[in-house]
């Protein structure tokens, strides 16, 4: 499948800071693509440097095939970009604001405009500044969709927001991106509110890409499991496959989650190695499946510095 965002050792430094550390991925075109992590974690400064609004310091990111340090007019009249800090001139009413906007785009569709509009609930005539942050979002949505993008890049634009108006404009949005086969890059902290939208995922922690690789292999191979043995066993977790993650015994029962875990192989695997122990096997969310990768990284990052 064409890719419409090629990110091959991506490098982005802040003078003596790296905030984005060699990292790699794709975004097959016509999907949902999550790029995850906390906050700090570089998710931002990437998309300034794929929106080529920061240079990189080192690799390089292709966005629509185009080098992201070559983007212009022509290139960024096919990408919708909404991003959390957007500046829009408070003193305009929407209705200002589309009309400013409408003659850069010529692809602009009044009538995608105006149900946008209704479907939104969007004023016209109020000016930006007097509204809740709510609508400033919408208004910004509106101005990124209208003209119909290939590619619509959002970069947590939904923090902050009351949940229920946060629920209603990510299923909007996302519902009209699939209507429209429009690509979605979309990044976040908020794991639980993108689990049920994407397609790809790319997980990035302290700068560094954790994982990159479609939703429905993560959660295949991801579970978390318990062993409960007949009576208190000697155990090493260094002496554990190398898959097995966030190793714990207390008594006789041993938790960890398996990230390379097949059906039925790591289940007989898993009953060899504990002979006539009770085995519990089930499946992660998204948020677990960080947290454990999360807490992996950063245990090899503090081994780093202590050798």
């Amino acid at each position: 499948m064409e890719a419409v965002i090629e990110v091959t050792n991506l490098t982005c430094r802040y003078r003596r800071h790296e905030a984005v550390h060699g990292i790699s991925f794709a975004v097959p075109a016509g999907t949902v693509f999550g790029l995850l992590g906390p906050n700090g974690a570089g998710k931002t400064t990437t998309i300034r440097a794929l929106m080529n609004i920061l240079r990189p310091s080192g690799g390089e990111a292709r966005v629509l095939g185009v080098d992201s340090r070559r983007l212009g007019p022509s290139q960024l009249q096919s990408i919708g970009y909404v991003s959390e800090n957007q500046e829009i001139p408070g003193w305009m009413t929407v209705a200002e604001l589309l009309a400013y906007c409408k003659p850069f785009y010529p692809a602009w569709d009044d009538a995608l405009c105006r149900t946008l509009l209704a479907d939104l609930a969007l004023p016209l005539n109020v000016k930006i500044d007097r509204m809740p942050r709510d609508m400033r979002v919408k208004a910004a949505l509106v101005t990124a969709l209208a003209y119909r993008p290939k590619l619509l890049v959002l970069d947590e634009p939904f923090g902050g927001l009351d949940p229920v108006v946060r629920e209603d404009l990510v299923h909007g949005v996302l519902e009209r991106a699939g209507e429209e086969e429009w690509s979605v890059f979309i990044s976040s902290h908020d794991l639980d509110e993108v689990e049920r939208l994407v397609d790809d995922v790319a997980f990035i922690d302290a700068g560094r890409l954790v994982l990159a690789e479609s939703f429905a292999t993560l959660q295949q191979r991801f579970r978390r499991v318990e062993v409960t043995t007949s009576e208190p066993a000697p155990f090493t977790a260094s002496a554990v496959p190398a898959e097995w993650l966030g190793v714990t015994a207390a008594g006789r029962v041993i938790r960890f989650v398996d990230s390379a875990y097949r059906e039925p192989e790591s289940l007989s695997e898993i009953e060899a190695r504990f002979p006539g122990a009770r085995v519990e096997v089930r499946p992660m969310t998204l948020r677990e499946i960080f947290v454990a990768l999360a807490r992996r990284a950063r245990g090899a990052q503090a081994q780093e510095v202590l050798s």
